[in-house]
């Protein structure tokens, strides 16, 4: 009788950062969207880097076509995916060569060896094989043949062989989910959901996830696995949120607080594309999505829909935001309320689809002709994308005016544990139409009725907004049109007074909105050698990279800047209290120009323009450089 293996011990850990990787058609998003689903079950902090590849149908096996999802989760606070890979799943020599090099060293790596022929070794550029010319030395190696075995676990299904190939990373998933005591219950439950139309299909992946999970087990690859303790998070619900998912909510939510129905009108352009998906389940609430034949239609059907009375939204990527441009300068003219979302990626032109980066903030800025001034908003993290479109819909309805919100794909396509607001605590949303024309509205009395005349141009003494009444409205017919307006009555002006006139109040009304920020947050220290300014997604890095700096003495404070257009109160009155101030960004240099020119300061840029975003540890080198420059 053969004694049954003994169990395997576990080890407990602080944090870990897993990336799967392989072709694009491996299903590795799928795979890493699971584990980090099984990982927020498991109630650790976590952050997640989902890398897509460029090509849409990049050749298979090459270096090109690799896809990968990088997650890291600890018992502590994650406030990035991690600079270093603890465990790389690798499902062929391209993701293997590709991201090796971030490996820890000593750290682990599977490989899926069946993938490994001559054919897989040379469309990754491989002269030898890396499984047997020493190239993993130094490394935890584990080889599994993965293709086999789930050949093997799905033998008697009567699946194909390409469906069975496919299956391979569900078997993947479940040995990941062994190793590091991850419940596997979540991934049976999606797979039930996903598959519940075609029994096979269903029954095959989940018996070659529990195979997986079991191989843990039997195998003597594995001298130990590995447990991180839940995080201790403030008491609340949670669930794990992706940045693109948060903007959606938060758009239903100001739709809810404001009384108003919620148009949006897009254009498919990754990686914003995802919030047509999620936006387009939320019909019961008064959501109403459509998708135009370009992103000039899209602009155009949301102001229209403004115009109607609703809460009219359109969102796209870098070019898209291009095309957009002159129907933004419409919307600032007519002072309509619009909210703009720009999930930034690499550029110019087309770029890099699916890659990140920030490089439209000058364009969101100043990227429209004539003086356009729109306020401006960037989100740090996936989570927070939720108050970003909420607060950019309450300033568009309270200021009457276009917003843009900032968010790129790194946060659109990451994640992290959110806490579920409470709908009661956000605040209202005040919206009034105006119902009749009467002398509340204006001075002006026509001869032949007596009756006020509706000028619509007349404002707001604190905010400066003009009013709004909807089309149909008896009484408060009135023009729009990208024609300069006339100060009070709307039509057509060509004075130049006027035009001076209107020209600055559009500027005074988008400043005023800085009244009711509070002061910027400087985090870290209040004054001495560096000041680190941030915008969006740089959040995390910038955070860990002061902390690290911090625990080594030096005195280093931390801004990260959510209005971007006005800025913040108190910003200039910080960066004086500081020796240095260090700017890094995902573009080529752009806040640090608009710091240098609003506040005299010789600010120093640290740019990364790779499709990627911040390691820590570069802006922590960053931060000792500047210091040593005196």
């Amino acid at each position: 009788m053969t004694d049954a293996p003994a169990p395997t011990p576990t080890k407990a850990l602080d944090d870990v950062v897993v990336l799967f990787a392989g072709d694009s058609g491996d299903g590795m998003q799928l795979t890493g969207g699971q584990f980090t689903l099984a990982t927020a079950h498991a109630r650790n902090d976590l952050a997640t880097l989902p890398d897509f590849p460029a090509e849409i149908r990049a050749p298979a096996g090459t270096l090109y076509g690799v896809s990968g999802f990088q997650l890291h989760f600890g018992s502590g606070s994650v406030l990035t995916p991690g600079d270093e890979i603890d465990l790389l799943v690798a499902m062929n020599p391209a993701a293997l060569k590709v991201h090796l090099p971030r490996v820890r060293a000593g750290g682990a790596v599977l490989v899926n060896t069946n993938s490994f022929g001559d054919r897989d070794l040379s469309l990754a550029g491989y002269d030898a094989n890396p499984l047997e010319d020493g190239t993993l030395d130094g490394y935890e190696r584990h080889d599994v043949e993965l293709t086999r075995l789930t050949h093997e676990a799905l033998a008697e299904t009567g699946l194909s062989k390409q469906e069975m190939d496919r299956a391979k990373n569900m078997f993947a998933l479940g040995l990941s989910l062994w190793l590091y005591t991850r419940p596997v219950e979540p991934a049976r439950h999606w797979i039930r959901s996903k598959f519940e139309a075609t029994p096979d299909l269903r029954d095959a992946n989940l018996r070659a996830l529990d195979k997986g999970y079991h191989y843990g087990d039997i195998s003597e690859s594995f001298v130990a696995r590995y447990e991180v303790a839940p995080a201790d998070l403030p008491p609340g619900t949670y669930r794990a949120i992706r940045g693109n998912e948060a903007l959606a909510l938060g758009l239903v939510a100001a739709g809810a607080k404001s009384g108003l129905d919620v148009f949006y009108g897009t254009y498919p352009i990754t990686p914003a594309s995802d919030l047509l998906h999620a936006l387009a389940k939320y019909k019961a609430f008064g959501v109403k999505t459509f998708q135009a034949e370009d992103e000039i239609a899209a602009i155009g059907s949301a102001i229209g829909a403004s115009f109607g009375g609703t809460l009219g939204v359109t969102a796209t990527s870098g070019p898209g935001m291009a095309l957009k441009g002159e129907f933004l300068g419409l919307a600032t003219m007519v002072e309509l309320p619009l909210v703009v979302i720009d999930v930034q990626r690499a550029g110019p032109s087309t770029g890099m689809p699916t890659k990140t980066e920030q490089s439209d903030l000058l364009m969101a800025i100043y990227g429209r002709n004539g003086d356009t001034p729109t306020p401006v908003i960037a989100p740090r993290t996936p989570g927070e994308c939720f108050l970003a479109a909420f607060h950019a819909a309450r300033i568009a309805l309270t200021y009457m005016t276009p917003v843009i919100v900032l968010s790129d794909g790194y946060l659109g396509n990451g994640s992290e544990p959110w806490l579920v607001p409470d709908a009661d605590a956000l605040p209202d949303i005040s919206v009034s139409f105006a119902e009749t024309a009467s002398a509340a509205l204006s001075d002006a009395v026509d001869p032949a009725s007596g009756k006020g005349a509706f000028l619509p141009y007349v404002r707001d003494q604190e905010t400066l907004a003009r009013g709004w009444a909807r089309p149909g409205t008896a009484g408060l017919e009135h023009r729009v049109g990208g024609l300069e307006k006339d100060a009070r009555t709307g039509g057509v002006s060509y004075d130049p007074e006027n035009h001076q006139r209107m020209t600055e109040t559009r500027a005074e009304k988008v400043a005023r909105i800085a009244d009711a920020f509070p002061p910027v947050e400087v985090e870290g220290d209040e004054d001495g050698d560096v000041l680190v300014v941030g915008w969006g997604s740089t959040y995390g890095a910038i955070k860990k990279a002061v902390q690290g700096a911090r625990a080594e003495g030096h005195r280093v404070g931390h801004i990260q800047l959510r209005w971007l257009n006005p800025l913040s109160p108190g910003l200039e009155e910080a960066i004086g209290r500081f020796r240095h101030v260090l700017v890094p960004e995902l573009n080529n240099g752009q806040l640090v120009r608009i710091l240098r020119e609003r506040f005299l300061v010789p600010a120093r840029s640290l740019s990364k323009v790779q499709g990627l975003p911040f390691q820590a540890r570069e802006i922590e080198a960053a931060i000792y450089g500047v210091m040593s420059e005196g």
